[in-house]
């Protein structure tokens, strides 16, 4: 499963066990597929919703991936949270792509912030879209920077399909 393989990395790479967050492509964008997953209990904390990239469409029907700069597309992979920092999209996190489907995510600028368009809580259509940023509610946010924030080793981000 991907909890057992992400238990494994953080533990391997000696990065934050308590605690990572996984994002679930396979589910619609709607539902509440960024999971806060406790590796410690091998349970959901848990879960809100996050945008996917529109790879530059005016709407991404379904789902398309791509790790090319200039893309606009969501890379699978497993990330390093990075840096905060205050930019075009308020209070953000910098990305670190660690497989070659998502190395190129740092050069891309893709990283973790909120957005007004996305919802606090499931809704039956899709949610809007990103351009290639795994994006949260606002409110979501702040519950993932206290985590965040408050964690002494590096935080795994995966995103898988």
């Amino acid at each position: 499963t991907i909890a057992a393989s992400a238990k494994e990395f953080v533990r391997l790479k000696k990065y934050n066990s308590d605690f990572c967050f996984l994002i679930d492509m396979s589910l619609a964008s709607g539902q509440p597929r960024f999971i806060i997953y406790d590796l410690a209990k091998d349970s959901i904390r848990q879960s809100g919703l996050v945008a996917h990239g529109n790879c530059y469409q005016a709407w991404l029907e379904g789902r398309k991936y791509s790790n090319k700069v200039g893309s606009g597309c969501t890379s699978l992979g497993r990330y390093r949270i990075g840096n905060p920092y205050t930019g075009m999209w308020g209070y953000s996190y910098k990305l670190h792509g660690l497989d070659s489907s998502n190395n190129n995510a740092f050069e891309r600028t893709v990283v973790l912030h909120g957005h007004s368009c996305v919802p606090d809580a499931a809704v039956e259509e899709e949610i809007c879209q990103s351009n290639g940023c795994p994006t949260v509610s606002p409110a979501f946010l702040v519950k993932l920077k206290s985590l965040i924030n408050a964690s002494r080793q590096s935080v795994l981000l995966w995103i898988y399909e």
